[in-house]
C-alpha cells in the first residue's frame, strides 16, 4: 500500500526527524510507521492531519481531497 505520510513530508520538503519531533515521537518510530511496519495509531493520526492541515481520510487514502473538513 502506498504511503501517504511520505508523500505529505516529501511535498513539504521535511526530514522524518522534522516530523517526528513536531508530533512528539522518535524518528526510529516515524520511520517505521511510514514504511507500515507499525500500525498507525489513531493519535498520530491527529497529529498528522494536524501538522499538514489535511483530513484524516485523505492521509487513509479515502479521498483525493486534501482540504480538511
Amino acid at each position: 500500500m502506498k504511503s501517504r505520510i511520505r508523500d505529505l513530508r516529501e511535498d513539504n520538503d521535511l526530514t522524518q526527524q522534522q516530523v517526528a519531533d513536531a508530533i512528539g515521537i522518535t524518528q526510529r518510530k516515524y520511520s517505521y510507521i511510514e514504511t507500515q511496519t507499525q500500525p498507525l495509531t489513531a493519535e498520530i493520526l491527529v497529529k498528522l492531519a494536524d501538522l499538514y492541515n489535511t483530513n484524516i481520510d485523505y492521509i487513509l487514502l479515502r479521498t483525493e481531497y486534501k482540504e480538511k473538513i
